[in-house]
């Protein structure tokens, strides 16, 4: 018998992975025994497995492979998900390299593209759990998008609706102008900048003075709905319920009384723009502005 000089692990772990997926061995095939059963948490299809990936993935495999050999019905449920709007744009710069927009597709052939993608990257993703030696049920492979799945979000979303537990409303969101959607806030990338506060005189419609409005935003002036005074800042106490004229405009709105105006933080008088920040939407909210 001839021995190599070297290892080679490679070789030798792919050859005995193949062996153990050859013999069912992590399969569930004990119904008698008691079930022990893990979901991994699935990797999005926009990337490749990393380092934080492995850690995880090598715990739920102790777990796993432990509740085997106590004898346990042990199923490592397997499976990716779409990831959503970073699945999109990772497919809409594919299609940008090549001289092409998603607009240039009907919904249908889209989404054909983004299944396309989902098979290149989620085999990639496969390949590196087997690497890792991850005792996973491949022959229950799962993806967020199968059409059971989807079938199951929309009843659960059509029953919660019926038993009036979801509703609609008008709501402020992060609207990307390149994708042409709502993202979610997870997707949104925050930053604190260094500003100036902006002063205007805003005129009382009576004619009786001017109010002094402290903004960072002054190029959101024309949309104002309102100017919030903290009800216990004693300089605006008397001026609220009255109006003042928008700048330019002309236009006629309300001073409002609300907490979120910090009597120490610029002039103490803010103006208040719903379409263009969450907490003016939240002041516009509790105001009754519709």
């Amino acid at each position: 018998m001839t021995i190599d000089k070297t290892f080679d692990p490679a070789a030798i772990e792919a050859r005995w992975y193949a062996y153990w997926e050859e013999q069912g061995l992590f399969r569930p095939e004990r119904p008698e025994a008691e079930p022990y059963t893990i979901v991994i948490p699935p990797p999005n299809v926009t990337g490749s497995l990393h380092i934080g990936h492995a850690l995880d993935d090598t715990l739920q495999d102790v777990l796993i492979r432990h509740a085997r050999l106590k004898g346990k019905d042990a199923l490592w449920v397997v499976g990716t998900d779409h990831a959503g709007i970073a699945t999109q744009m990772v497919v809409e710069r594919q299609l940008n390299a090549a001289g092409q927009k998603r607009t240039d597709f009907s919904r249908d052939d889209f989404i054909a593209k983004v299944w396309e993608w989902k098979e290149e990257s989620g085999g990639t993703i496969t390949r590196q759990l087997r690497r890792l030696g991850a005792s996973c049920d491949w022959a229950n492979e799962r993806f967020t998008m199968d059409e059971g799945f989807s079938k199951a979000v929309l009843k659960v979303f059509v029953d919660l609706y019926n038993q009036k537990l979801l509703y609609r409303d008008k709501r402020l969101v992060n609207w990307d102008p390149g994708l042409k959607t709502a993202i979610s806030d997870l997707e949104v990338e925050t930053r604190e900048i260094q500003g100036k506060f902006w002063h205007f005189s805003y005129p009382l419609a009576d004619g009786s003075g001017t109010i002094s409005v402290a903004t960072t935003r002054p190029e959101t002036m024309l949309a104002d709905m309102a100017v919030a005074v903290n009800p216990e800042d004693d300089r605006y106490k008397a001026l609220i319920g009255k109006q003042v004229r928008l700048p330019i405009t002309g236009r006629l709105i309300p001073i409002v009384a609300d907490e979120h105006a910090d009597p120490e933080l610029g002039s103490g008088a803010v103006k208040i723009t719903p379409g263009h920040d969450f907490n003016d939407f939240e002041v516009g909210k509790r105001a009754g502005f519709k």
